[in-house]
């Protein structure tokens, strides 16, 4: 379905005049603006209102959403959002609050946030959280200011941070950033941290390592333990990149595993799926030792009172409430009550369960990463179609003409010609079977019919654009012919 710019569907002085006749009087432009900086003219489309609501509602039909799509998008799980979360974050009395008023006003609101961190602690054994970062990314960079808050503050002179080869991108621009010296502890073959390598790099320098478990090829790290023990003893400490909590929830403990410090995705993990750009909120929870460094405030309770408290001893920064993205936090402390720590069990099993069923039915076509079972993703490296002359890319764009989103494309990095399928649990056998399907008639397609692969998807209003130049040279305006 093609559909023009609403400006190109125009007719001149079609509509209403309502906006040239307000009810008040109103002060001009140039009241607030001097009148060079005024445009002489602002040319907007005109059309009634029903052919806007049919361009509007046309232009809708075109997004790719979980909610009408399969979206296996590899650790980022896009999976289905209940929509009764959606109805409580926007009830009027959450929608309405204001960043400003008084706590006495506000008491169900840090009620939400005080039983969330509750929640999330006895999850993760934690024993704080702070609420405070936007995102992932940004949880990260709070996590790594807390590292190198808590060094400083015992005298540790500590230059750099360790990452493995197959961490998350953000992983080591977080740390460059907090002004860290950033060395890469390779993979084994079995796609694990190689324990001898992080011996060898670990010393009095390093000041933690940031590792995701399970790691972005979906494989748990068995000697997690011993990563733990040798981080330890040289004093430095350990950081949890919680992007792949979700087949982990309920079954095991960060802390428990050795993690100092971690973030939860509350917008991927418990409820919303963070695409269009959010919104994100990413919780940042820390041991026993680091919560006086947690940016405040934070929410506590007396007797039955909820109050905001700044009283943390090297809290690394003071940011005025209400917490930016709220409605989040209310999706996901209603996606943890009404499952249960049961009901969160069942997701881990189900998202793992899903993966596995995927990575044994493609196995003969698509070489996955590592002969381990896998966790909530699984990772094929598509270099035997390459050879044939279809990439991972050109595979991704087929799997849009049967109404799939692509997965994750060429990562983790140490994946040749990588694919990350995340079906998360909330996916029916059925759909998993279509993918299934469709994907052994890709590879099909690419011994027999390959100019087609080349050339797809085949049925979208934009086909193959130059993905190189939309990005450095965005159309990001409409301009009338000539301008």
């Amino acid at each position: 379905m093609n559909e023009n710019l609403i400006f190109n569907k125009s007719v001149e002085e079609r509509g209403t005049d309502f906006i040239n006749s307000p009810l008040k009087d109103i002060k001009t432009p140039e009241h607030f603006i001097p009148k060079e900086m005024l445009r002489d003219k602002l040319k907007l489309p005109s059309l009634g209102e029903l052919d806007v609501i049919r361009h509007y509602t046309k232009l809708s039909r075109l997004n790719f959403g979980v909610d009408t799509h399969f979206y296996p998008l590899g650790s980022c799980t896009m999976k289905y959002n209940p929509k009764i979360n959606e109805d409580l974050a926007h009830m009027e009395d959450f929608t309405y609050l204001h960043p400003y008023q008084n706590e006495n006003l506000i008491q169900g609101a840090l009620a939400v946030i005080y039983e969330l961190e509750k929640i999330l602690s006895e999850l993760t054994g934690m024993k704080r959280f702070t609420f405070q970062p936007s995102a992932g990314a940004h949880g990260e960079f709070a996590g790594m200011l807390i590292i190198k808050a808590f060094h400083t503050l015992n005298s540790n002179r500590r230059s750099k941070v360790l990452i493995p080869d197959s961490a998350h991108g953000t992983n080591p621009a977080s740390a460059a950033m907090c002004g860290y010296k950033v060395e890469v502890i390779k993979s084994t073959k079995d796609g694990l941290v190689d324990t001898d390598e992080l011996k060898s790099k670990v010393d009095a320098e390093t000041a933690a390592l940031m590792l995701t478990n399970p790691n972005t090829l979906g494989l748990f790290e068995e000697r997690i333990m011993d990563i733990s023990q040798i981080l330890h003893k040289k004093g430095a400490l350990l950081y949890y990149d919680g992007a792949n909590f979700n087949p982990l929830m309920g079954i095991v403990k960060p802390r428990l595993m050795g993690f100092d410090v971690m973030h939860l995705n509350l917008h991927k993990t418990f409820s919303t799926p963070h695409g269009s750009g959010g919104p994100g909120a990413a919780a940042v929870g820390v041991s026993d030792n680091l919560v006086d460094f947690l940016p405040v405030p934070l929410v506590d309770k007396k007797e039955n009172t909820y109050y905001f408290n700044y009283s943390l001893k090297h809290s690394i920064g003071k940011i005025k409430p209400f917490y930016g993205n709220f409605l989040v936090f209310v999706k996901a402390y209603s996606y943890l009550l009404r499952l249960g720590r049961n009901g969160l069990k069942r997701a881990a099993y189900n998202c793992v369960l899903n993966a596995n069923y995927i990575r044994t039915k493609l196995k003969r076509e698509f070489v996955p990463a590592s002969d381990k079972m896998c966790m909530h993703e699984v990772v094929f490296s598509c270099a035997k179609q390459k050879e044939r002359g279809a990439s991972a890319l050109d595979i991704a764009k087929r799997l849009i003409d049967f109404g799939i989103h692509p997965p994750t494309m060429y990562f983790p990095h140490i994946v040749r010609e990588a694919l990350m399928v995340e079906p998360t649990e909330t996916e029916s056998k059925e759909t998993l079977d279509y993918f299934i399907d469709r994907m052994i008639k890709i590879n099909e397609e690419t011994k027999s019919d390959l100019k087609n692969i080349k050339e797809a998807p085949h049925n979208t209003p934009v086909r193959r654009p130059d993905e190189v130049r939309a990005a450095r040279f965005p159309d990001l305006r409409w301009k009338e012919h000539g301008e």
